[in-house]
């Protein structure tokens, strides 16, 4: 029989709301040395800098929308280690926030302007991921973490050459985001079905496309 979660404790939900405050409208700061620290810059053309900020925007992004994603899969996670590994994924996903907003900062350009549309989205998505159930909602975990992994594994191909501060953190990032993915299949994560993964990819499409641009 489907039984729900018990509803969050108001304490919770306070913090849950700094969160979504923070993620939207504050800097996020990184404890990890930021992997482009040691990395020298190099001279990009104005293409080369347009189409290196315009992928570190969409990435940016997926981890704005990662951090809502999680924070919702938390919330209605019954089990105490399936929430901790998504509570340990969205502390990642902070630090992932900070390398990028300073990337583009240094790429002179700018955060997605449709952050928060993409954000109370994942949250709705990661609220219902979590009602289905934990194996679903680790599986839902890691069959994003795979996607997002891909998308980043396309930005390294994509990315200039001598820009090796991007890449630098787009590497770590992929390497992360694979931890988390093997950290749900550790827990039991249920493999979703196919049309579901289909969703999830055509989802991320209109996502990406509009990040890049705006």
């Amino acid at each position: 029989m489907f039984k729900l979660p018990p509803p969050p404790a108001l304490d919770a939900l306070i913090v849950e709301f700094d969160t979504m405050l923070r993620t939207l409208a504050a800097s996020a700061h990184s404890v990890r040395p930021h992997p482009d620290t040691r990395v020298d810059g190099a001279e990009l053309s104005a293409a080369e800098k347009a189409h290196a900020a315009g992928l570190m925007r969409v990435n940016h992004c997926g981890e704005v929308c990662a951090q809502a994603l999680y924070q919702g899969q938390a919330l209605t996670a019954r089990d105490p280690a399936a929430r901790e590994a998504l509570r340990e994924a969205a502390h990642e996903e902070v630090e992932h926030l900070a390398w990028t907003e300073q990337r583009l900062h240094e790429l002179g350009s700018h955060k997605s302007l449709l952050n928060p549309l993409w954000y109370f989205g994942s949250l709705a998505i990661g609220v219902s991921a979590g009602l289905i159930g934990d194996r679903w909602n680790l599986g839902f975990l890691a069959e994003t973490e795979r996607q997002v992994g891909a998308h980043l594994q396309s930005h390294l191909d994509e990315l200039p050459a001598q820009d090796a501060k991007s890449r630098a953190i787009v590497a770590q990032m992929y390497e992360d985001e694979m931890s988390h993915a093997d950290k749900a299949v550790e827990l039991g994560a249920a493999e979703l079905p196919a049309p579901v993964k289909a969703l999830m990819q055509a989802s991320s499409k209109v996502m990406t496309t509009l990040s890049y641009r705006f």
